[in-house]
C-alpha cells in the first residue's frame, strides 16, 4: 500500500477529529469555530509542525469546491416560508449593497492608504462578500425577526457570485488581460447572474420531480442524489459561462423546499458535508498563510476593516433597504452582522493565481481582517440584538415531516415529531382532519409505541407514523404544518396552506 496515501488519510482523519473537538470548545468559549480551524491550519504549517504548503492554485480549486457544498447546504436548509418576504431585501443587499460597499471601501483605501484606484477596488471587492457559512451558523442560533434574518441569509447565499465576477474582472484589468470596456463587462456580469439563476431553478425543479418518482434501491442514495444535483447545477452553469454559485444556491433552495423522500436525512447529510467542507477549507487557508508576513498587514487590515464595518457596510445597507420599510434597528443589526469568513480569503487567492502585482499584500490584509473582525463581530451579535431590542422570544420549531416511498402501494410513509411549542399538542387525531386516504397508524411516546384511536391526543415529543396516498401527501403535510403553527382551528381561519408569520 502507498505509505504517502496512508499517512495523508491518517492526518486527514486526525484533523477532522481535532476540529470536531475544537467546535465543542468554541461553543463553550463563545469563539467562532472558523478561528480555531484557521489556528489549526497555522499550527500545522511552516511556523508550527513544519508542513510546507504554497500551492495557491490547488487552494483556490479546493476552496471553490468547498464553497459549492456550503452554498448547497445553505439553500437546502433555507425554508421558503421564511425567506419569501425577504427576497427583495436580500437581492438588493447582494447587488446594490455590494457595489456601494466596494466603492466606499476603495475610496477610503485610496485616501488613507494611498492605493491605486484599481488596486483599491480589487481589495474592496475581495472583502465585500459576506460569508454564507458564518452567517448560517450564527444567525440560526439567535432569536431574531424572521424577515431580517432571512434577508441576511439570502444576501450571503447570492452575493458570492457578483463579487467573484468583479474580482476576476479587476484582476484581469491589473494584469492587462482585460479587453472589453467596463459597460460591456457589466452587461456580461448581469447576463451570467441571470443565466445561473435560470439553470439553478430549472435543475432544482427537474431534480425534485425526478427524485419524487424514483424508487432508489437504498434510502442513503437520496441525500447523495440531492447534493449531486446541486453540484451538477454549479458545473452546468459554469460550463455554460454563467454563474455557478447562483445556480447551486438556487438549486438547493428549490430542492430543500420540495416534498422529497427522506428529506430529514438529506438535510442532515448536507449539514455534515458542509461542516466537513468548512473544516477542510479553513485548515487549508491556515496552512497557506505565512505568519511571518502578517504583522506588516495589521495596520492596513484595521484601516480597511474599520472602513468596511463603520462606513461602507452601513451605507450599503441604507442604500439597499431604503425601499423596503425595514425598521432602523434591524438595519443597524444587518450592518453589524455582515460577517466575513472563508469567502474573502478564498477570493484573495484569485489575484494570487492571476499573478497580480502585490497580490500577497491583499491576501495577508484580508486574512488579518477576517480574523480580527470575526472575533469582534461573532461574539457580539447576541448582545447587539438585545441592545437594539430586536431579539424575539424563541419561536417553536417547524414541525418536521419525513417521508419514504411505498412504491407498490402508490403511497408514502411519513414520520413526524411534535416539537416543543407546537400547537399540535393536545389535538385529538380526528381534529387533524387529514385527507380520507391518510391516517396516523402508530405513535411512540416516552419510549412506548401504540396504535392510536379516535380518542388519542398528540403530545409534545410524540413521534407519529402516518400513511398517505401519494396524491394526498402534500395536503396532509400542509394540514399538519398549519395546525402546528395556528392550532386546531387553522382551517377555519383560512390558514391551511399558509399561516401568517410575525416578524
Amino acid at each position: 500500500m502507498n505509505t504517502t496515501v496512508t499517512v495523508a488519510l491518517a492526518v486527514g482523519a486526525l484533523v477532522v477529529l481535532v476540529a470536531a473537538i475544537a467546535l465543542r470548545l468554541s461553543d463553550r468559549l463563545g469563539l467562532p469555530s472558523l478561528l480555531l480551524y484557521l489556528a489549526l491550519g497555522v499550527a500545522l504549517g511552516e511556523s508550527g509542525v513544519g508542513i510546507e504548503f504554497e500551492d495557491v492554485a490547488l487552494t483556490q480549486t479546493l476552496g471553490v469546491a468547498a464553497l459549492v457544498v456550503i452554498l448547497a447546504e445553505g439553500g437546502l436548509t433555507t425554508r421558503w416560508a421564511d425567506v419569501r418576504r425577504a427576497v427583495g431585501p436580500g437581492l438588493a443587499l447582494s447587488t446594490v449593497g455590494v457595489l456601494v460597499s466596494v466603492a466606499t471601501t476603495a475610496a477610503i483605501a485610496v485616501a488613507l492608504l494611498g492605493l491605486d484606484w484599481t488596486f483599491a477596488l480589487l481589495l474592496g471587492a475581495v472583502v465585500s462578500s459576506t460569508d454564507a457559512a458564518a452567517v448560517f451558523a450564527n444567525l440560526r442560533r439567535l432569536p431574531l425577526p424572521r424577515r431580517m434574518a432571512a434577508a441576511l441569509e439570502v444576501e450571503s447565499g447570492l452575493n458570492d457570485a457578483p463579487v467573484i465576477l468583479l474580482v476576476i474582472a479587476l484582476a484581469d484589468t491589473l494584469t492587462g488581460e482585460a479587453t472589453a470596456v467596463w459597460w460591456v463587462t457589466a452587461l456580461v456580469v448581469v447576463a451570467e447572474l441571470a443565466g445561473g439563476s435560470v439553470i439553478g431553478i430549472v435543475l432544482g425543479a427537474g431534480g425534485a420531480w425526478l427524485l419524487r418518482r424514483s424508487a432508489l434501491p437504498l434510502s442513503g442514495f437520496y441525500p447523495l442524489a440531492t447534493l449531486a444535483l446541486c453540484v451538477l447545477a454549479f458545473a452546468s452553469a459554469s460550463l455554460a459561462h454563467t454563474s455557478g454559485f447562483v445556480a447551486v444556491y438556487l438549486c438547493g433552495l428549490v430542492l430543500g423546499n420540495a416534498a422529497l423522500p427522506h428529506r430529514s436525512a438529506t438535510i442532515g447529510f448536507a449539514e455534515g458535508m458542509a461542516s466537513l467542507a468548512q473544516i477542510g477549507l479553513f485548515v487549508l487557508l491556515g496552512l497557506l498563510v505565512s505568519p511571518g508576513r502578517l504583522p506588516g498587514a495589521i495596520g492596513p487590515a484595521l484601516v480597511v476593516g474599520l472602513a468596511l464595518l463603520l462606513v461602507a457596510r452601513p451605507l450599503s445597507v441604507a442604500a439597499s433597504l431604503v425601499w423596503f420599510r425595514m425598521p432602523w434597528a434591524q438595519q443597524v443589526f444587518i450592518s453589524w452582522a455582515g460577517l466575513r469568513g472563508a469567502v474573502p480569503i478564498v477570493l484573495a487567492t484569485f489575484p494570487l493565481t492571476a499573478q497580480v502585482p502585490e497580490a500577497a499584500r491583499v491576501f495577508d490584509t484580508v486574512f488579518v481582517l477576517v480574523v480580527v473582525f470575526t472575533l469582534v463581530q461573532g461574539w457580539s451579535l447576541p448582545w447587539v440584538a438585545r441592545r437594539l431590542g430586536i431579539a424575539t422570544p424563541l419561536t417553536p420549531r417547524e414541525v418536521e415531516v419525513e417521508s419514504a416511498p411505498l412504491e407498490e402501494l402508490d403511497a408514502e410513509l411519513m414520520q413526524m415529531r411534535v416539537p416543543e411549542g407546537s400547537r399540535l399538542h393536545g389535538v385529538y387525531l380526528p381534529e387533524l382532519r387529514l385527507p380520507e386516504d391518510a391516517a396516523v397508524v402508530l405513535i411512540v411516546r416516552d419510549g412506548r409505541s401504540f396504535v392510536p384511536d379516535a380518542t388519542t391526543r398528540l403530545m409534545r415529543g410524540d413521534q407519529a407514523l402516518l400513511v398517505s396516498a401519494r396524491r394526498s401527501r402534500p395536503e396532509a403535510e400542509r394540514r399538519l404544518r398549519a395546525i402546528s403553527r395556528a392550532g386546531r382551528l387553522a382551517a377555519w381561519r383560512g390558514e391551511e396552506g399558509a399561516v401568517t408569520e410575525v416578524d
